[in-house]
């Protein structure tokens, strides 16, 4: 088991910083081709779910759904994948994506192989847009606190 001092996302953000309270941040993923690609990121070194009390569990879950409702407004994509797999990085994290199918991989997962081209316009847009959605993200978690 990984320990909290060789642990990545205790030592960093994980990504752009887009809110942080006591409990948990919201980052902006450094995912190449995927600039709608966002994590929720526990603080405290915990492998799993499980390891949070119920009303922990409750307030991660509530920040997954706020970032998924701020992407599907503002972004309206296709799909949002959610995932917490945790295989590489054992710290507790909710991966929120949004897919497009003009993106690179669609409709397999992100982290398969690469079948489709990549779409340099489109993407840059989007990273434009994202700027928007972390502001909304920051603005909904900060009034729930």
């Amino acid at each position: 088991m990984m320990t909290a001092s060789a642990c990545p996302l205790c030592k960093t953000d994980g990504g752009l910083l887009v809110f942080r309270n006591a409990q948990l941040r919201v980052i902006q993923a450094e995912e190449t081709g995927f600039p709608a690609f966002y994590r929720v990121v526990w603080n405290a070194h915990v492998a799993e779910f499980s390891d949070l009390s119920p009303v922990e569990r409750s307030a991660c879950m509530e920040a997954v759904v706020t970032v998924e409702q701020a992407l599907r407004s503002r972004l309206k994509p296709q799909k949002i994948n959610l995932a917490a797999l945790g295989t590489m990085v054992p710290h507790l994290h909710w991966h929120i994506i949004a897919r497009f199918d003009w993106d690179s991989h669609f409709p397999a997962p992100v982290w398969s192989a690469v079948l489709h081209p990549p779409q340099a316009e489109k993407l840059a847009a989007l990273a434009l847009q994202c700027h928007d959605v972390n502001r909304l993200i920051a603005e909904k978690m900060a009034s729930a606190a």
